[in-house]
């Protein structure tokens, strides 16, 4: 019942719970710097936890925790890049083909919008053609899969930290769908259980920095709700002074 619970800012009690999960599992493994909704160096996406870890003269370490309370989260963000261009190299071709004979058997399609004839263009969609509507809705669907849907693959291509993790409550745990290089902690009897465990990826130090950067600065906006300080604020007191 409480997945339909929404907060404020749109988001589950199931997932807050989640994260906060996640917080207290990151700092009992010694990750003394921690921030949720983390925007990520070198990408689009942010983190659900982002948290740092020093160790003394040895590199730091750094992980990312992604909690998804349904199934259908896990999935749109598991999407593999190479299998969804073949897909769609696929599809492509097969609607090449399609428009190629519309235009032969429906040449009133064509519309005189270029100067020249071969760059007309054709109003495919006049006709309600069932296999050309049904191609293009597949075009469309694997587009979105390629650009919005491959977040877990991204993140590890862009070596965006050196561990990963999946945070799951317990009954949606399914070894098979725990994207390849990622741990997974499952929720069980209100604490985390470490159900598999991450690959390490290498990270260069400045990238660790700038990590480290958007913690800390994920954490100063945290504390400026907090204390109801604005931008605007901030600016009149450095012209007072």
């Amino acid at each position: 019942m409480d997945q339909r619970v929404r907060n404020r800012n749109g988001e589950t009690q199931a997932h807050a719970r989640l994260k906060r999960l996640a917080l207290v599992w990151a700092q009992r493994e010694g990750y003394s710097a921690c921030a949720m909704e983390v925007t990520l160096p070198r990408c689009r996406y942010r983190a659900d936890l982002a948290a740092y870890r020093p160790n003394g003269r040895q590199p730091a370490v750094t992980a990312i925790f992604e909690c998804k309370q349904a199934l259908v989260d896990l999935r749109r963000d598991n999407g593999c890049t190479s299998t969804t261009i073949q897909r769609l190299e696929k599809v492509h071709r097969r609607r090449e083909i399609l428009e190629r004979n519309l235009r032969v058997h429906y040449p009133a399609l064509r519309v005189a919008d270029s100067l020249f004839d071969e760059f007309d263009s054709h109003n495919f969609s006049a006709i309600e053609h069932r296999g050309y509507k049904q191609v293009v809705r597949q075009t469309q669907a694997l587009q979105n899969r390629l650009f919005d849907c491959t977040k877990f693959e991204t993140l590890i291509r862009y070596r965006s930290a050196n561990l990963f993790f999946l945070v799951l409550p317990n009954e949606l745990f399914r070894e098979p769908e725990i994207p390849i290089g990622w741990g997974a902690l499952i929720e069980s009897n209100a604490e985390l259980i470490l159900a598999r465990k991450p690959v390490w990826h290498e990270m260069e130090p400045g990238s660790q920095l700038r990590f480290l950067e958007r913690i800390a600065a994920s954490g100063t906006r945290v504390l400026n709700r907090q204390h109801e300080i604005t931008f605007e604020k901030i600016t009149r007191e450095d012209c007072r002074s």
